[in-house]
């Protein structure tokens, strides 16, 4: 027996529950949940100051966000993924983890220091306002991207971040040097530090974008706010490259934690598959296909609200960015709270008592009731003034104020309750179907999640001209989504409980009989 193994104690139940992590193991599970931490930290950071930069900017809002996400992200990460594919191929794992997070620590710095200042010389607004003067109105998030390229560079690279850093970097790594034993028990409790990120990151988000007070007359408020943000970016960059030294130095170095031999004995080779292959599997099964169905519905309803809420709050804040920073911050703080909570009171607890399926349907649900009371407040604001006023606010605020419970709802719901149902579906099937089950959702779901609301903003935007005329349209489309959506947890819920059963069937079955007991008369 080895000394890990004969120094674990025995833990309580709840102790277990609530802190399933030995004391031994700290030496390596600290480092890793401060590494995941502070990745967080940053794409939190980025997530609000890029969405602040893009609607407030002038001659934009968030009828760029979509043509963004399509003709700048997407393009942009085919780029990054090849880049990270040719250096994997020609410097060391250590060597490449710092690669990567120095191009973003160098793109933001010059940001800061060059791009920004000298945005009003750089950026061609005579050209912009040439094009918007020839092109329908529908075309004006497309012009926004070309008339504020320094501010779409920055929303471009703060998408890739979470790409990069987040998932390719931090969970490559974190598969390639956990053992299977130890995931179970420090994947979840990697998840609860990330939304203590949010909490972090909230307030100090909400104070630096607070500074406009404090500015002298002709100052520009936000640049000075933007120096703060970045260079909290920039320095939560240098402690990741520590943090990642030390482990490698310290940790992948004790063979209570890391063996070379063990990890890639235990490692099993994904499969890779095409866009093409990846449909034909889905079709094929009809069980893989719906837990697509639900990946992909959530990805699309997410971003059609998205692009509608950040509307409402450019026209809320009248395209103050401090303002504006400063109530996505509180938004960000809120959000990590709520998803602590649900995380550690309710998740489990549901599943548990309400089965599989009632768990599933929760997250779309959600997003159907707030939906509702968001899309009301928009399309039918004039007829509720008068109502709305005898309660001392106005249908702009209380439609800010439902999109904000909506986005919060339904991205705390998704991490506490549709993530970990979503990994249950996979559990009652064969050793094949999980592999290239879970491969194909990854292309697809990734692929159509992330672009279709994209695609179906930027198409209503061409054709009507304005997000404030699609908005009925994105309603209509929301709530097809959802109903879809809600349609495909039951019909999966079914199969899932029949397959469980199924499974513990066959175990009960290939089970050995139990040999009477002899007793010695």
């Amino acid at each position: 027996m080895s000394t890990a193994t004969a120094s674990t104690p025995k833990f309580g139940k709840w102790r277990s529950f609530f802190w399933p992590i030995h004391t031994w193991e700290l030496k390596k599970f600290i480092p890793m949940a401060l590494l995941f931490f502070f990745i967080n930290f940053n794409y939190t950071v980025l997530r609000d100051t890029k969405d602040t930069l893009i609607v407030t900017a002038p001659g934009s809002g968030a009828e760029a966000i979509p043509f963004l996400k399509l003709w700048g992200v997407l393009p942009f990460a085919i780029l990054f993924m090849l880049l990270y594919s040719k250096l994997s191929n020609v410097f060391s794992k250590p060597k490449l983890f710092y690669t990567m997070i120095s191009i973003f620590m160098g793109f933001f710095a010059l940001f800061a220091l060059i791009l920004y200042p000298n945005k009003e010389v750089l950026h061609p607004t005579v050209f912009a306002d040439h094009l918007q003067s020839i092109l329908p109105q529908g075309f004006g998030g497309l012009i926004a991207i070309l008339r504020n390229w320094t501010l779409s560079l920055f929303y471009i690279m703060s998408e890739l971040w979470g790409s990069v850093a987040l998932s390719l970097l931090f969970w490559g790594f974190a598969n390639d040097t956990t053992r299977v034993s130890e995931s179970k028990r420090f994947y979840g409790v990697f998840g609860l530090g990330a939304n203590f990120a949010m909490l972090v990151a909230g307030p100090l988000i909400m104070y630096f974008s607070r500074v406009q007070s404090k500015a002298a007359p002709g100052v520009d408020a936000f640049g000075t706010s933007l120096n703060y943000l970045v260079g909290m970016v920039i320095l939560s960059a240098l402690i990741i490259m520590g943090i990642y030294w030390w482990i490698n130095k310290n940790v992948l170095t004790d063979t209570r934690f890391y063996d070379t031999s063990e990890q890639q004995k235990a490692k099993k080779e994904k499969p890779k598959m095409s866009l093409s292959e990846s449909f034909k599997y889905l079709a094929r099964s009809k069980y893989i296909g719906l837990v697509a169905l639900l990946v992909v519905s959530y990805g699309i309803a997410l971003n059609l609200v998205e692009v509608t809420w950040k509307n409402q709050l450019k026209i809320l804040f009248q395209s103050n960015a401090n303002e504006y920073s400063a109530f996505m911050g509180e938004f960000s703080t809120l959000t990590g709270a709520v998803t602590i909570l649900m995380m550690l009171f309710v998740s489990s607890n549901v599943i548990r008592r309400f089965g599989w399926s009632a768990a599933a349907q929760i997250t779309p649900i959600v997003l159907l009731v707030t939906g509702v009371g968001f899309f009301s407040f928009i399309i039918f604001k004039d007829s509720l003034v008068g109502f709305i006023a005898m309660f001392g606010t106005s249908p702009l605020m209380l439609a800010v104020l439902f999109g904000q419970a909506q986005n919060i709802m339904t991205k705390s719901t998704k991490y506490s309750l549709f993530d970990p149902t979503k990994e249950m579906a996979y559990v009652p099937l064969d050793q094949e179907s999980k592999v290239k089950g879970k491969a194909a959702i990854d292309v697809v779901g990734a692929r159509l999640g992330k672009s279709g609301g994209a695609l179906i903003n930027q198409g209503l935007i061409l054709f009507f001209g304005s997000i404030s005329m699609i908005t009925p349209y994105v309603a209509g489309i929301l709530f097809l989504v959802i109903f879809a959506w809600i349609w495909g947890a039951r019909q999966l819920g079914k199969l899932y409980n029949q397959k469980t059963q199924e499974k513990e069937g066959q175990a009960k079955a290939a089970a050995p009989a139990a040999e009477p007991v002899l007793v010695k008369q």
